[in-house]
């Protein structure tokens, strides 16, 4: 098969816990202006399991690992399906491993990568970066302000409190005294 033939191919990176609805629509839109497939990735690890009678230390090998890869995959499908509809005509792969590493495997021959941006700045903060960077094709990280995703807690959270402390601040020594209400259109 030679370059011409293959089809455009988008590999988008689906999240488990916020199901990445922008990456998916985005990057399905993508792929069908260029009349090219999607193919949507969920990249997993085994969870921590007790490996002694105290549950003191934690191994990452479960008991029946193809059971949860069709978890994993099952679960894709239906996030997928949430997402984009029924008959969405997207792939959807899962790859047990690392996200970075997964993440390029899985786009080592896609003409274009599609990525979410981590929403909590303490989760994998150079994830996107670093992806970029090792990619074999253009990279899309899609930032939680265009893709709808909610607001990491961690953020509404420091936004409050800098709204408190230059408030604070404002009015500090001055009984009574009340900053004037924002104008209005």
């Amino acid at each position: 098969m030679t370059n011409e033939e293959k089809p455009y191919t988008v590999v988008v990176g689906v999240s488990a816990s916020s199901k990445s609805p922008g990456a998916l629509a985005w990057a399905r839109a993508q792929a069908e202006a260029n009349g090219g497939r999607t193919i949507a990735v969920r990249v997993y690890q085994a969870p921590l399991v007790p490996s002694g009678p105290t549950g003191s230390s934690s191994s990452r090998i479960p008991q029946d690992m193809d059971r949860l890869h069709a978890q994993q995959h099952a679960q894709l499908e239906h996030d997928v399906a949430e997402v984009l509809g029924d008959d969405h005509g997207v792939e959807v792969r899962v790859v047990h491993g690392g996200r970075r590493r997964g993440l390029l495997n899985e786009a080592r021959e896609a003409d274009l990568l599609v990525i979410g941006a981590p929403r909590k700045p303490s989760m994998s903060p150079l994830l996107a970066h670093r992806i970029v960077y090792a990619a074999t094709c253009p990279v899309v990280v899609m930032p939680p302000s265009i893709s709808g995703e909610p607001e990491a807690a961690l953020s509404r959270s420091a936004r409050s409190f800098g709204r408190a402390a230059l408030r604070s601040a404002g009015t500090s020594g001055r009984a009574g005294f009340r900053p004037p209400a924002a104008p209005t259109d």
